[in-house]
């Protein structure tokens, strides 16, 4: 049992771990969520049925234990890392004005629904596929294509607003 588990952390580990870190932005967050991830696999592999590929089961237990780990900061406002920690420096020239793009496209992001936030990143940032991003979310290939579609579209007329 723990040699399937050990399997596929070898497997997927890494797209997990990109999966979890486009959700928190956060490294020390998502090795953490990762790790949860793969100790609750290892709990509950009996209950897995084999519905959906393994790593789509992989990120729905993510994906459940990031938003458990979202409830716990809301209850628990101390537990959220300090701003304060962040590197104030600016980079150099062309890495400031690519920041500066960076910065606008993530308050843009920001301001989309979680449900469009959390597709245009399993897309954009993870490479997920379509069909992969339909079974996370329990929908189709077809309503992840169109969801992602319109989730870009307003990102677009929020750039032109």
């Amino acid at each position: 049992m723990s040699d399937a588990i050990g399997e596929y952390y070898r497997e997927y580990g890494k797209k997990l771990y990109l999966y979890l870190l486009t959700l928190c932005n956060e490294p020390d967050t998502a090795e953490d969520l990762m790790q949860e991830t793969f100790y609750q696999a290892m709990r509950h592999l009996g209950s897995y049925k084999g519905e959906s590929s393994v790593f789509t089961w992989l990120c729905g237990i993510a994906r459940n234990l990031w938003h458990g780990e979202l409830r716990r900061r809301k209850y628990h406002p101390s537990a959220e890392p300090d701003a304060a920690e962040a590197d104030p420096a600016p980079p150099p020239d062309k890495a400031a004005e690519q920041r500066e793009i960076s910065l606008e496209l993530l308050r843009q992001l920001h301001g989309l629904p979680e449900q469009d936030k959390e597709l245009i990143l399993l897309r954009a940032a993870a490479g997920l596929s379509f069909r992969t991003i339909g079974e996370i979310f329990g929908r189709s290939e077809n309503w992840a294509r169109v969801t992602y579609h319109r989730a870009r579209q307003k990102l677009i007329k929020e750039d032109k607003s």
